[in-house]
């Protein structure tokens, strides 16, 4: 039997339409095929929801459990260290950073591991990478928004009155869901080609944990370091939390301006995450 040239093996393939596995698409089709698709992400991200509680005897409890345990945890070590420093309100701010906090840094990990930890769909199967990503990001979304609502019972039970400014926590999300679809890709990719970025995940996350404002005041912390306090203020994950602080925490407002950053940061690492992870699309399956 004579063997076909390459060339010839790409002619035939073309005529019955068959396409190159992790063939880079261009972007507006990428984009809607992604969406047309959106059902295999969501059902992915279910399952890894499930198979992350199935082995433990407490289930999806541990996904209530651990935050709570956070927030005692936190409250009594930093609410001791902090003294007379902490921020007023102190426990309706801390627990909102927490919980908030907690969506972001699981969609970075969870993110940074959807390729990697899915070599052999992306090996086996022609469809668009980015869909790996948005189901880690849909992962963290499915086990955040009960916690939230959670978190408001608590904050009403702590004494905080119930507001109208409540509902804003559903444009928050949308934003920090927007954000981190971005910063998903943008993890993802970057674990592809540098492997030992995984070993620095935990690291980065607990960087972000202690200059974002989660359990501190970051305007207290930087009040004598003018150029600190330019970076630390302009940290997107500190964004979404003045704006969440602002809607649900008595003390605390955000402006229009907080919601223009808020919304800068969420399109722009959305934009760019995008573009980024497009451009290695063919580069996936065989850097795995």
């Amino acid at each position: 039997m004579t063997n076909l040239s390459s060339e010839q093996l790409t002619t035939l393939a073309a005529s019955a339409k068959l396409k190159r596995v992790g063939k880079r698409q261009p972007i507006p089709s990428y984009i809607v095929d992604t969406w047309n698709r959106r059902a295999f992400a969501a059902a992915l991200a279910r399952y890894q929801l499930e198979a992350s509680t199935v082995k433990s005897s407490l289930g999806v409890a541990w996904l209530v459990l651990v935050p709570a345990l956070q927030v005692a945890v936190y409250g009594l070590i930093f609410g001791m260290l902090l003294g007379s420093s902490r921020p007023a309100n102190y426990l309706p701010y801390m627990i909102t950073g927490i919980v908030l906090f907690q969506y972001l840094s699981g969609v970075f990990t969870d993110g940074a591991k959807s390729i990697t930890g899915n070599y052999s769909l992306v090996r086996s199967l022609n469809f668009p990478r980015m869909l790996l990503p948005v189901s880690a990001v849909l992962s963290n979304l499915y086990r955040t928004v009960p916690l939230v609502g959670l978190m408001l019972v608590t904050l009403a039970i702590l004494g905080e009155p119930v507001r109208v400014d409540w509902l804003l926590i559903i444009p928050v999300l949308a934003l920090m869901t927007v954000f981190g679809t971005g910063l998903a890709m943008l993890s993802a990719r970057l674990t592809v080609h540098l492997a030992d970025l995984n070993q620095l995940i935990p690291f980065i996350t607990r960087v972000a944990f202690y200059v974002s404002g989660v359990f501190a005041s970051v305007d207290k912390i930087v009040a004598h370091y003018p150029s600190l306090a330019i970076f630390m203020n302009g940290n997107p994950v500190h964004a979404f939390l003045v704006i969440a602080r602002g809607a649900l925490v008595s003390g605390y407002a955000a402006g229009a301006m907080d919601w223009v950053v808020a919304s800068a940061w969420a399109l722009a690492t959305l934009l760019f995450g995008l573009v980024f992870f497009w451009l290695a699309e063919e580069r996936y399956g065989r850097n795995v």
